[in-house]
């Protein structure tokens, strides 16, 4: 009887601490001393200044802008860095061969010599954020028209910035920016220093690193090792520099201990990280148009695409390693899309928009300031989604069908200047100068370019967006076609921009002539020029819609007084807290917090491109021989934690209350896949790898200890 007792009573408490309420919000780093007496109480160790200062080293100094789009985190003295697999995927196929195929079977660097550089990839330390609202808005009014109102911010913009380049100069890797937050009612300064020289140290075999691929993507329980290693460099005087064999290790302000004491549910966590985007405080119209337009064009468009690179791939290796990154890339926000428009049906968010809309509405309506201040916001919101919606259909397909779509657009783009020049506009550089730019592109090109995998989805694209997008919207150069695929096969018959062959001969002795006849270059001015066109037509509208989004933030900010508010994600760095626990995705299911090596073997299908485990894992899951990082026989993989995170989140730390590293946060929940628009307090998690077992993978699996031995282990 009291063994029963015992276990519904620890089943009551699973159950008290699963639906313990995620913790909304991605704040500034400025922002904290406002959530620091919650953050204490929940068990927070630290200070707002240990995470940020200007004046002394702080966490924030070992967190980076990984690339366009991802976090990484220092973990060493000698600049080692870590961030997710997905994250440093296109490096790895980069260096990727049929003969050295890193993608399949992992890479890890025997010494610093061996690590591998990365010609334009880059890291981005945060030096200083800082209110200049003020500054900046300082001459506008609300009775300034859009365009009057920009221009004047610009000049602001420019005011603050040259001002503060002269202490943080762009020669010593200072990029200096002015970013807006609230929907432009505030605005800070950042500066960064940019380091150009990262070198790949090592990742797993994707049968690890991306275990599940597709199928689980999104998904809990997951069981993906999502991570990969790189080093930063800097010149021998300290600075940052570009890739030289002179360069020697970044070191750091600050790097992160690493944790082997783990977590158990209820543990505080935090995560800081550079979140792209999310529209929280998006309207009710927003929500419409996401659900009836913009997502289900995604998915169709993508579904066809992927359809096609997904043959090919599983055809020919070599387009195996060429594809695989593009294929990641379109598939990753494809399913998210699928996801969001579930969530934002399951939980109503539409009707909630709706809710908070109607409060607003009767709030202005009770004064007349407030009636003259903000009574057209949700009006100006609403019109231009009304009178737009066509013309936003036609833009997506224009991106998804031709400028994401379809590979030959991309090699015209670059070749514009050359256009330019040979059509006797020198403003645009020397030849010279522009034929070396376009032969370093074709190379980067043409390296990850099958002309038959692009040919017969530059068919699907043309036939759906003719089928799919009104006539009177058509590029010219569609107007003219008869056949479609007879246009296509003559395209990648006679083309320079489909053949490297052609495109370098063309390169030796560029004319005007043959440039403006190329059909692939008729195609991409023809569709520039509609999109173009299409801009105009809506400017006046989207201004309008700026404004109304504007003036509702700033009134909802003044109507909820009391309510802490954090600005929407755009890619500046944020700070999140919450806890370890697992969650209750429906009726009769309940999802513990924490995933194991066991997960993974029973998963495990021998062959299978998405579930083959290497053999070297099995026997050590089978002999336990784990090391230090397994716990009573065990190998934790992965865990949950009701964090706050979005894209750009990637590779980034989930800490403990110490700052220590508990693991790198990598994916969000499928049940919850509506939290870019409306978080879900009940089911919003985020799903991080445990850095027992990227250390155990490292250490045990690839017998890469050296890596290990650089970092601070706190067991």
């Amino acid at each position: 009887m009291k063994k029963k007792i015992g276990i519904l009573f620890l089943s009551f408490v699973f159950l008290c601490i699963a639906n313990v309420k995620a913790d909304e919000g991605m704040w500034l780093l400025t922002m904290l001393n406002k959530n620091y007496d919650d953050m204490k109480t929940q068990g927070f160790k630290l200070t707002p200044e240990d995470i940020y200062s200007v004046n002394k080293t702080s966490v924030k100094d070992a967190i980076v802008i990984f690339g366009g789009g991802c976090t990484g985190e220092i973990v060493s003295k000698e600049g080692l860095l870590f961030t997710n697999h997905h994250c440093g995927y296109g490096q790895i196929q980069q260096h990727s061969t049929v003969d050295h195929d890193y993608l399949k079977d992992g890479f890890w660097a025997a010494n610093k010599e061996a690590e591998l550089p990365n010609p334009g990839l880059s890291v981005k330390f945060l030096i200083k954020m800082e209110d200049v609202t003020e500054q900046i808005l300082k001459n506008v009014d609300d009775k300034m028209k859009e365009p009057a109102r920009n221009k004047e911010i610009k000049t602001a913009i420019e005011n603050v910035t040259k001002k503060i380049n002269t202490t943080f100069k762009e020669d010593d890797g200072y990029i200096v920016m002015v970013k807006s937050f609230f929907s432009s009612n505030s605005y800070y300064l950042v500066v960064y220093q940019e380091y150009k020289d990262v070198r790949f140290v090592g990742a797993p075999p994707s049968s690890i690193g991306k275990f599940g691929h597709d199928s689980d993507n999104w998904m809990w329980p997951r069981h993906t090792a999502d991570f990969s290693i790189f080093r930063v460099y800097m010149s021998p005087d300290g600075k940052p520099a570009e890739y030289s064999k002179e360069n020697i290790p970044f070191k750091p302000k600050h790097y992160l201990p690493v944790s082997l004491k783990g977590y158990q549910e209820g543990d505080f966590t935090f995560i800081m990280g550079f979140p792209g985007t999310t529209n929280r405080y998006m309207t009710s119209f927003g929500v419409k148009h996401t659900l009836d337009v913009a997502n289900p064009n995604r998915i169709k468009i993508r579904t066809k695409r992927q359809e096609i690179m997904m043959q090919d791939m599983k055809a020919d290796p070599k387009v195996k390693i060429q594809y695989a990154s593009k294929f990641s890339r379109s598939s990753n926000y494809w399913k998210y899309s699928i996801g969001q428009n579930k969530g934002l049906k399951k939980l109503k968010v539409l009707k909630k928009k709706q809710e908070l809309e109607k409060r607003f509405n009767e709030w202005v309506s009770a004064d007349k300031t407030q009636n003259k201040k903000y009574g057209k916001a949700l009006e100006m919101i609403q019109t231009p989604y009304k009178e737009q919606q066509k013309l936003a259909h036609v833009k997506q397909y224009m991106i998804e069908c031709f400028f994401v779509g379809t590979e030959y657009y991309s090699l015209p783009q670059s070749a514009n200047k050359l256009y330019q020049f040979l059509k006797g506009n020198d403003n645009v550089g020397k030849q010279d100068d522009i034929i070396k730019e376009l032969k370093i592109a074709s190379d980067k090109f043409f390296k990850d370019y099958n002309a038959p995998t692009d040919q017969k989805i530059s068919l699907a694209m043309l036939q759906m967006f003719y089928k799919d997008v009104d006539k009177k919207y058509h590029p010219d150069f569609i107007k003219e076609i008869k056949d479609f695929e007879e246009y296509i096969n003559n395209m990648f018959k006679n083309s320079i921009f489909v053949s490297k062959e052609r495109f370098e001969k063309f390169l030796d002795a560029p004319k005007y002539e043959i440039l403006i006849n190329d059909p692939a270059f008729i195609a991409y001015k023809s569709v520039v020029e509609k999109y173009a066109n299409i801009l105009d037509l809506t400017s006046d509208l989207d201004d309008k819609m700026v404004r109304g989004k504007r003036l509702y933030l700033a009134g909802l900010m003044e109507m909820d007084k009391d309510k802490f508010f954090y600005p929407d994600a755009n890619f500046t760095m944020r700070f999140t807290y919450g806890r370890v626990g697992g969650y209750l995705p429906k009726d009769g299911v309940v999802y513990d917090y924490q995933t194991t090596l066991k997960g993974v073997i029973e998963k495990a299908k021998p062959g299978d491109w998405e579930f083959d485990v290497p053999q070297k894992l099995i026997d050590l899951y089978e002999a336990k021989d784990y090391g230090i990082y397994g716990v009573d026989g065990i190998m934790p993989v992965c865990f949950t934690s009701n964090n706050d995170i979005t894209g750009g989140n990637s590779g980034s730390p989930i800490m403990n209350a110490k700052g220590e590293l508990l693991g790198l946060a990598f994916d969000g929940n499928w049940e919850a896949m509506s939290g870019d628009i409306a978080f879900e307090t009940k089911l919003q998690k985020t799903i991080n790898v445990d850095i027992r077992y990227v250390l155990f993978i490292i250490d045990k699996f690839a017998n890469a200890k050296h890596i290990v031995d650089e970092l601070d282990i706190r067991k």
